[in-house]
């Protein structure tokens, strides 16, 4: 079978820690984690060079980034990589979602510009199919192991690279623990080294660590009543003193809505946030029905490190517990991001 677009990629299921030394050691293996898109890449037999770029939901993009286009002539026909798009921002000199997601949008000599100043890199972390031969059934180990033999024999480069690996428990945690500091990296996926490939399906096998830190914000808005909170909108402060949304809440636990019931008081008039609409998730136009509260209350956060401009996060929030102790003035400024250390 050859593989061909639209082709549905494997996916990964969250979890909150690293698993422990002899867990890797008894055959799985940690990649880095990059913040970007999920990405398909085919290289048609007989094409000659000619590259298609597959969304995670399936839809082509090649179009948006000529200069990966233009590099195509370094990999062979009948390739299919499994990766993810990552974007470097010249101008302030490291990965940038932002830029990611402007040139996922850009066409023609828009594209083109953007191509120019902020290029875009394929990660590639799974080989799918190579000379024509689908691979799946092959175990990642040996999946692996021929892609790395296909980066050294073609001497690939930038914009191909090739997504670090380590079966080593203490390098993984490293990675989890420091290289997350560094834009664009989020955490670490761990996977079974005896795993065959298994198209859409999200598998125990693969597993996505994501680093969370802990940090405040204000309480600005909720779902549900005053009585049953369901979840949170939380935001910061800005340097003039405005309240910006930094983002949302998981579901509250019940013992957590019930502690909060006893310190929620409905928004005045001429409130923060009065007449504003909050999206019910990153991306999306889906909209929260919430109630507007008294943004005096500060929550103690847990969030990943997944943000946008100012700190603004990409994934739901845990609220940890009420900081009953804390004011609005202790909790880091819009901008800050969520990693920002608490006050």
């Amino acid at each position: 079978m050859v593989l061909t677009p639209p082709f549905e990629p494997m996916l990964a299921q969250a979890a909150e820690y690293v698993p422990g030394s002899g867990v890797l050691a008894s055959g799985f293996a940690a990649e880095q984690k990059f913040d970007g898109h999920r990405a398909i890449l085919f290289t048609p037999a007989g094409s000659g060079g000619r590259l298609l770029l597959q969304t995670r939901r399936g839809s082509l993009v090649q179009d948006r980034f000529p200069d990966l286009v233009a590099a195509a002539g370094q990999l062979p026909d009948g390739l299919v990589l499994d990766g993810e798009l990552v974007v470097w921002d010249t101008a302030v000199g490291r990965l940038s979602f932002e830029a990611l997601q402007r040139r996922a949008a850009a066409r023609g000599r828009t594209a083109t510009a953007l191509a120019a100043k902020t290029p875009a890199f394929f990660i590639a972390f799974d080989l799918l199919q190579a000379d024509g031969l689908e691979l799946l059934s092959l175990p990642y180990r040996e999946r692996r192991r021929r892609l790395e033999v296909l980066f050294a024999a073609r001497a690939l480069t930038a914009p191909w690279t090739l997504c670090p690996m380590t079966t080593d428990p203490g390098e993984a945690r490293e990675w989890l623990e420091d290289w997350t500091d560094v834009s664009g990296v989020e955490g670490i996926l761990v996977k079974n080294m005896g795993q065959r490939y298994r198209p859409g399906a999200r598998d125990r096998a693969w597993t996505k660590i994501r680093r969370r830190n802990t940090t405040e914000a204000v309480i600005g808005a909720i779902t549900g009543t005053l009585a049953r909170a369901q979840l949170l909108v939380l935001g910061r402060h800005d340097e003039t003193g405005r309240l910006r949304p930094v983002g949302r809440t998981v579901p509250l636990r019940p013992d957590a809505a019930r502690t909060l019931a006893e310190q929620l008081t409905p928004a005045g008039p001429g409130r923060p946030w009065t007449g504003a609409r909050f999206s019910s998730a990153w991306g999306t136009r889906d909209v929260l029905d919430t109630t507007l509260i008294q943004p005096d209350l500060v929550a103690e956060i847990s969030a990943d490190t997944s943000v946008g401009r100012g700190g603004v996060c990409r994934h739901p929030i845990r609220c940890v517990r009420l900081r009953l102790d804390a004011s609005a003035d202790d909790v880091p400024r819009f901008g800050g991001g969520p990693a920002a250390a608490g006050g």
